[in-house]
C-alpha cells in the first residue's frame, strides 16, 4: 500500500492511496481459504470443494469485500501514521475505471480540525442580570390561570347563545350525505368565539337556545388535515343540549383544590416557582451570551468549512421553516437571501466557539459521566414510540457520531458551568421587560456583526478538540415574528438561547367529552 500527500493547506489535506492488485488478491485467497470448510457442494465432501470452484461462486462478492475492507483500512492507516483529526467524514473515492486485477487507486480529501489553545478563565467577568418575582406578577399568573379554566353553569331555557357562553352539543355530520368517521360526538363542550371548531361552524350557533336543533352547513379548510375532508362541504345536524354561561370564579382555597392541591397559598407557591423557573432560563442565557461574547473576541483562527457548511445548512433549514409559518413567506424569504452572509458569519461564530468549548471542557477535565450519558439516551428513546426504543438505544450505543451529537449539549452546558464556577460574576436587579430587551439587543447585535478575517490555519492538528455543535443547540423552537426582518429571526438561535419552559400548572379535573372531527386539527 501507498500513501502519498498531494494537498496540505490550511486545514485542507488530500492523499492518493495505491491498494496494489496482488495485496487485493492475497486477500481473497485468505478469505477463500477461510470459508473453504464450511461450503457445501453436490458432488463434494463438506470442506474439499476446490477453491476454484468457491472463487467461481462466490469470487466476486468476496473481492468486492476485501476491496471495501481494504480501502477503510487504507483510510484508517492514512489518518493514523499522519496524526489526523477530521473535521467531518472524509471524502474517499474509487479512481475510475477500476477492475479486478488491476491496482485501485484512491483519493482522500479532508480538512482537519485546527489547533485549538485553551484560552485562560482567570479574567472572565459577567454581569448577571436578576428578576425578583413580585405578588403581584403571582397573582396576574392566577388570574391568567383562571381565565384559562374557567367554569360555566347552566343558563336559562330561554336564554340565547352568544359570543363567551359554552354550549353542551351533539352532532352528527355528513359528506354528500354519507357520515364520515369522527365527525359525530355527544356532550361535546364548545364555547362560542373559540374558534375550536372549523370557520363558519359557532357562527350559525349564535342565538340558539338549550333544547333547539339545527343543521349546519360549512365547507372544510383546504389544508385541512384529514386530507379526505379538506375542501368539501358538510352538513352537521347539532341538537343544543344545554347552553351555560360563565360563573363567578373566586381565587380563593376551592380554586386552588380544583387542581389537586390544599389551598391558595400552595397554588401561589407553585406559580411563583414557574416564574422563577423562568426568569433563571433567562438569566442563563443572558450569561452565557456574555460569556460566549467575551470568548469570541478573544480568538480568531481558521475554522473548518465543512463544519461551517453543515452549521450553516441547519441555520438555514430552520429560518426556511419560519418563512414557511410566517404571514409573508415570500418577503422574508427575500430577506433572507439578502442578509446569507450574515448567516454563514453566525454558522463560522458558532463552529469556532464549539471549537473552544470543547478545548477549555478537555483542557479542565470536564467529563459526561456513564451515568448522565445513560440518563441522556433513555429521555431521547423517550421521543420513539416503544416498539423503536430499543432501537434507538443500540443505533446510539453503535454509531459513535450519533451518540457525539446527543452528548455534545450536555458536555457543553457543563463547560459554561465550569467557567461561571471560574468567573467573577456582579449581580444587577432589573425588571423582566428589561431582561428580555437585552437578550434581544444581543441576539440583534450579534446578527450584525462582520466575520472576522481568518487567521492563517496551523498545520499540526488540534490536541484533542472534538467536533462539537456550537452552543445554541438546545435552543427551544420559536415561531417566526410576523413581519420582523429574518436576520432577527436567525440570531434568536444564536448562542445560549434556551428559555426552559415553567412546569404547566395542574390541569383542572372535568370528565372528557368526545374529541370532535369538526375540531380545527
Amino acid at each position: 500500500m501507498q500513501i502519498k500527500e498531494t494537498a496540505n493547506e490550511g486545514l485542507k489535506r488530500a492523499y492518493a492511496i495505491t491498494i496494489p492488485a496482488k495485496e487485493i488478491e492475497a486477500r481473497v485467497d485468505g478469505e477463500v481459504k477461510k470459508v473453504a470448510p464450511q461450503v457445501k457442494m453436490p458432488g463434494f465432501r463438506p470442506g474439499k470443494v476446490p477453491a476454484n470452484l468457491i472463487r467461481k461462486m462466490h469470487g466476486e462478492q468476496m473481492h468486492a469485500q476485501a476491496v471495501n475492507d481494504m480501502i477503510r483500512e487504507s483510510v484508517d492507516k492514512t489518518m493514523a501514521d499522519n496524526k489526523l483529526k477530521p473535521a467531518m467524514q472524509p471524502k474517499v473515492e474509487l479512481g475510475e475505471g477500476y477492475e479486478e486485477g488491476k491496482d485501485a487507486t484512491l483519493t482522500v480529501e479532508l480538512e482537519v480540525l485546527p489547533e485549538v489553545e485553551a484560552p485562560s478563565t482567570d479574567d472572565l467577568k459577567i454581569e448577571r442580570l436578576t428578576v425578583p418575582v413580585s405578588d403581584e406578577e403571582v397573582m396576574d399568573a392566577i388570574g391568567k390561570l383562571a381565565e384559562n379554566n374557567k367554569s360555566y353553569k347552566d343558563a336559562a331555557k330561554t336564554k340565547k347563545a352568544a359570543d363567551g357562553d359554552q354550549l353542551i352539543i351533539d352532532f352528527v355530520g355528513r359528506v354528500d350525505g354519507t357520515e364520515f368517521e369522527g365527525g359525530k360526538a355527544e356532550d361535546a363542550a364548545l364555547v362560542l368565539g373559540s374558534g375550536m371548531f372549523i370557520p363558519g361552524f359557532e357562527d350559525q350557533l349564535t342565538g340558539v337556545k338549550t333544547g333547539d336543533t339545527k343543521t349546519i352547513e360549512v365547507t372544510f379548510p383546504e389544508d385541512y388535515q384529514a386530507t379526505h375532508l379538506a375542501g368539501k362541504k358538510a352538513e352537521f345536524d347539532v341538537t343544543v343540549k344545554q347552553v351555560k354561561v360563565e360563573g363567578e370564579t373566586k381565587l380563593d382555597d376551592d380554586f386552588a383544590k380544583n387542581f389537586g392541591l390544599d389551598g391558595i397559598d400552595k397554588l401561589k407557591e407553585l406559580l411563583r416557582g414557574q416564574l422563577e423557573q423562568e426568569t433563571a432560563g433567562l438569566t442563563r442565557t443572558q450569561m452565557k451570551r456574555s460569556l460566549l461574547d467575551q470568548l469570541a473576541a478573544g480568538h480568531d483562527f481558521a475554522v473548518p468549512q465543512s463544519m461551517v457548511d453543515a452549521e450553516f445548512d441547519q441555520i438555514w433549514a430552520q429560518l426556511q421553516q419560519e418563512a414557511a409559518r410566517s404571514e409573508n413567506p415570500e418577503e422574508m424569504l427575500k430577506e433572507m437571501d439578502a442578509e446569507k452572509d450574515d448567516y454563514r458569519n453566525i454558522a463560522e461564530r458558532r463552529v469556532r466557539l464549539g471549537l473552544l468549548l470543547s478545548e477549555i471542557g478537555q483542557a479542565n477535565n470536564v467529563q459526561v459521566t456513564p451515568n448522565e450519558m445513560s440518563m441522556l439516551i433513555q429521555q431521547a428513546a423517550q421521543q420513539y414510540r416503544p416498539e423503536d426504543r430499543e432501537r434507538f438505544m443500540q443505533y446510539i450505543q453503535q454509531e459513535p457520531m450519533a451518540a457525539a451529537q446527543l452528548r455534545a449539549p450536555l458536555y457543553e452546558d457543563k463547560v459554561v458551568d465550569f467557567l461561571f464556577d471560574k468567573a467573577e460574576i456582579t449581580d444587577r436587579e432589573v425588571t423582566r421587560e428589561e431582561l428580555e430587551a437585552a437578550i434581544e439587543a444581543d441576539e440583534s447585535e450579534e446578527a450584525k456583526k462582520p466575520a472576522k478575517k481568518k487567521a492563517a490555519a496551523k498545520k499540526a492538528p488540534a490536541k484533542k478538540a472534538a467536533a462539537k455543535k456550537s452552543d445554541d443547540k438546545k435552543d427551544e423552537k420559536k415561531p417566526a415574528a410576523k413581519k420582523a426582518p429574518a436576520k432577527k429571526a436567525a440570531a434568536k438561535k444564536d448562542e445560549g438561547n434556551k428559555k426552559p419552559a415553567a412546569k404547566k400548572a395542574p390541569a383542572k379535573k372535568k370528565a372528557p367529552a368526545k374529541k370532535a372531527a369538526a375540531k380545527k386539527k
